[in-house]
């Protein structure tokens, strides 16, 4: 059983979605199978630059980038249907990095930096961004790298980041650093990096590539610096921004091993009869169908109100949470229903489990941003 599209006149999904999901659903599911994704596990990569090329050539990557910048014109909600149905095929890539870079300089770049940076972005060239520290903390403004005058309008950087998603394939990274004492961002171009800067991490999820970012002694013009007025509001539209994002990730991965799991429940046969009629199994499906639809109802909601102050922090937070807990139920009753084959790495259910986790470790899980809804709520 395959969760039903959605219908064009659902409060909150626009005609610009309803296409762009339908396109995204043909296109992910024809180019990302999983024997595809298994196979770029071991590609140093992680994906296919072939099929980047073509994601970049149906204009996605512009989708959320202003006309003046060679985009779209649309918004960031308009990037949700096309990331929700990468998540459903973990069709891999660096789409998610590029997206929060360029989302990144477009709310705190200055003019020379839009005007540089935006227009590349949106026809291929890779962003990413790198905003985690070794504590892991969630609150981006809690930073210990720094940026330290060096004289003839240069900065020397210190510090390490990690979690630097897509690095080896970037052309630019927009890295968090104190600076004069208040959180600044810069703008680094990974041709001037020197060697041995960028690591590369063993994560959980091993559809992902991750690096480590050493920062120490790297010069940068002063120029390379993104508005400092601007920096604590980019950090904080770059946290929504990224749980908005993840949370459709999330949602398609919920469909996926859902469907997995139900034609696994109506072909494996156990004491006499198909494991799908026993209400071990049947109700526990149930839920997290019921879990999934609720998440994608939040979700939806959340990329309606995105750009409302007040309204559409408390409707990405509400749309992460429920997204993480429906995916992760999901996934850990497929390994349970998969019986012995579905602790194996061949079972397709871990992949969706990893990925769970992964996402549950990036800009909050369901309870850290149950808790922020408290504070927002109460």
């Amino acid at each position: 059983m395959s969760a039903p599209v959605r219908e064009l006149g659902r409060i909150g999904f626009s005609e610009e979605q309803g296409s762009l999901l339908e396109v995204a659903t043909e296109f992910c599911r024809e180019k990302s199978p999983v024997a595809k994704v298994r196979a770029l596990i071991e590609d140093e990569l992680g994906h296919d630059p072939a099929l980047w090329r073509e994601i970049a050539e149906l204009g996605w990557l512009g989708v959320a980038i202003p006309e003046d910048f060679g985009g779209a014109g649309l918004s960031l909600a308009e990037a949700v249907p096309i990331m929700e149905q990468m998540g459903r095929r973990l069709l891999s890539g660096p789409f998610a990095s590029t997206t929060l870079a360029a989302q990144a300089i477009l709310s705190g770049g200055t003019e020379a930096q839009k005007q540089a940076w935006l227009p590349k972005l949106a026809t291929g060239t890779v962003g990413t961004l790198a905003l985690v520290e070794a504590e892991g903390d969630w609150a981006l403004d809690n930073i210990r790298c720094a940026a330290t005058e060096a004289g003839d309008g240069r900065l020397t950087l210190s510090g390490k980041k990690y979690l630097v998603c897509d690095a080896a394939s970037a052309r630019g990274i927009v890295t968090s650093v104190m600076h004069r004492g208040a959180p600044a961002l810069a703008l680094i171009e990974t041709d001037t990096l020197p060697e041995g800067a960028l690591r590369r991490e063993t994560v959980i999820d091993e559809t992902r590539r991750a690096y480590a970012l050493d920062l120490n002694g790297i010069e940068i013009e002063a120029s390379a610096l993104l508005d400092p007025e601007r920096a604590r509001t980019t950090l904080a539209h770059l946290h929504l921004a990224a749980n908005l994002l993840a949370a459709a990730e999330m949602c398609g991965g919920t469909q996926a091993v859902i469907d997995y799991t139900i034609d696994y429940a109506r072909t494996r046969r156990q004491f006499g009869q198909l494991i799908g009629a026993y209400q071990g199994v049947k109700h526990p499906l149930v839920d997290a169908y019921v879990s999934y639809e609720q998440a994608l109802s939040h979700l939806y909601a959340a990329a309606h109100c995105f750009g409302e102050q007040g309204t559409g922090e408390i409707a990405t937070r509400m749309a992460k949470a429920t997204a993480d807990q429906a995916f992760s139920f999901a996934a850990d009753r497929a390994i349970q229903f998969h019986g012995g084959f579905g602790f194996t790495y061949d079972c397709d259910a871990q992949l969706y489990r990893r990925r769970a986790i992964w996402h549950a470790s990036q800009y909050g899980d369901a309870g850290y941003h149950k808790k922020k809804l408290a504070e927002l709520l109460l």
